[in-house]
C-alpha cells in the first residue's frame, strides 16, 4: 500500500494506491477525511487499512493531481543518521578530516529543521552567496506509525508505518564550519521527500534495496541499503531509549558513497541542476536547484 499527499484543485488531499502506484484514490472518497498525513499515520487502524480495497472504486485521473511530499510539514525535526555507510565515511574523511574523521564507536545522530518539505519535481534553493558547496544525499527514510519509547530491537519494526525517499541536501561550508551540522542541513527546502510512503508489507526487506542518485542524469551514487552500518531496527531502538519518538517521526538512515564532496575534485550542485534519488520498490524523487 502507498500513501500520497497531493494538490488537487488547489487543495492538499491524501491519496492511497493499492496496486503499487498505478491507480490512486482519494482517502476522503473512501470514508477517511484526515486533516493531513500526520493525522492519518497516528489514527488509521490496521482494520481500516485492510478495508480500503473494498471501497476503492473511483480513481483520481493523473491530470487532476500534483504530488507533494508525503508529509509536507513534519510534526518534529527529521532525525538523521550520519556516516552510516562505510564507503561514505571514507570520502567524508577525505573531504574534511576535522569535521568527519576519527573513530565512531557509536552511531551519529543529528536533526534537520523542516518547515516545509519539497516533494517530487519541487525546487531547492541554491542560496548563492551563502552556500558555496551544495550537496545531495539519497537516503531511505523510515516513518513511525505510533509513539515509540524504550523499544527493543526485536520489536522496533512493529512501530514502522512505512518508508520513503529523502534527499538530505547539505551546505558543506556551513556544515563543516559549525561542526554540529544542524545549520548546514536545515535551510529552507533542504529536505525533499517522496514520492510516497510505502508500507512494510509492500516494501519487504528494508535492508536489501538498491539506492542511487543522479545529477543531470549522471549517476553519482549506486549502492544498496544492506551496507548500512546501523540498521533500521537498531536506530529506532537506540533513539527510543529515554526519548519518545512520536507517530509520524521521520528517520533518515544515512547516505552511501558518491556525494559531491567525495569526488575528485569535489563537484557540488548549482542552479539549474536536476537531482534524482531512487530507491528500489519506492520509486524516484526528482528535484531542481534554483
Amino acid at each position: 500500500m502507498r500513501f500520497y499527499t497531493a494538490l488537487c484543485q488547489q487543495q492538499e488531499e491524501l491519496l492511497v494506491s493499492l496496486d503499487g502506484g498505478k491507480t490512486l484514490y482519494l482517502m476522503k472518497d473512501l470514508g477517511h477525511d484526515y486533516q493531513d498525513m500526520n493525522q492519518l499515520i497516528a489514527s488509521i487502524t490496521k482494520q481500516e487499512m485492510d478495508d480500503l480495497a473494498i471501497k476503492a472504486i473511483f480513481a483520481v485521473p493523473a491530470e487532476e493531481y500534483r504530488l507533494l511530499a508525503p508529509i509536507p510539514r513534519p510534526r518534529q525535526d527529521v532525525i538523521c543518521l550520519g556516516i552510516n555507510y562505510d564507503e561514505h565515511a571514507v570520502e567524508a574523511d577525505r573531504f574534511s578530516p576535522d569535521a568527519f574523521g576519527g573513530q565512531r564507536p557509536y552511531t551519529i545522530y543529528f536533526s534537520k529543521r523542516v518547515s516545509y518539505s519539497p516533494g517530487p519535481e519541487g525546487e531547492v534553493p541554491a542560496y548563492e552567496g551563502l552556500v558555496d558547496s551544495l550537496d545531495y544525499e539519497a537516503e531511505l527514510a523510515v516513518i513511525l506509525g505510533r509513539d515509540a519509547l524504550n523499544v527493543s530491537r526485536e520489536e522496533a519494526l512493529d512501530y514502522v508505518f512505512g518508508y520513503t525517499i529523502v534527499n538530505d541536501i547539505s551546505a558543506r561550508n556551513l556544515q563543516t564550519r559549525h561542526k554540529q551540522w544542524y545549520l548546514g542541513k536545515s535551510l529552507d527546502g533542504f529536505t525533499p521527500t517522496g514520492p510516497c510512503i510505502v508500507t512494510p508489507d509492500e516494501l519487504g526487506d528494508c535492508h536489501n534495496l538498491a539506492i542511487s542518485c543522479s545529477v543531470n542524469d549522471e549517476k553519482r551514487q549506486d549502492s544498496n541499503t544492506r551496507y548500512m552500518i546501523q540498521t533500521v531496527e537498531g536506530a529506532i531502538s537506540e533513539l527510543s531509549q529515554g526519548m519518545t519518538l512520536q507517530a509520524g517521526t521521520i528517520i533518515a538512515t544515512g547516505t552511501p558513497a558518491g556525494v559531491g564532496m567525495g569526488m575528485t575534485p569535489p563537484c557540488f550542485l548549482k542552479a539549474g541542476d536536476k537531482v534524482t534519488c531512487r530507491i528500489e520498490k519506492i520509486g524516484s524523487l526528482t528535484n531542481y536547484i534554483v
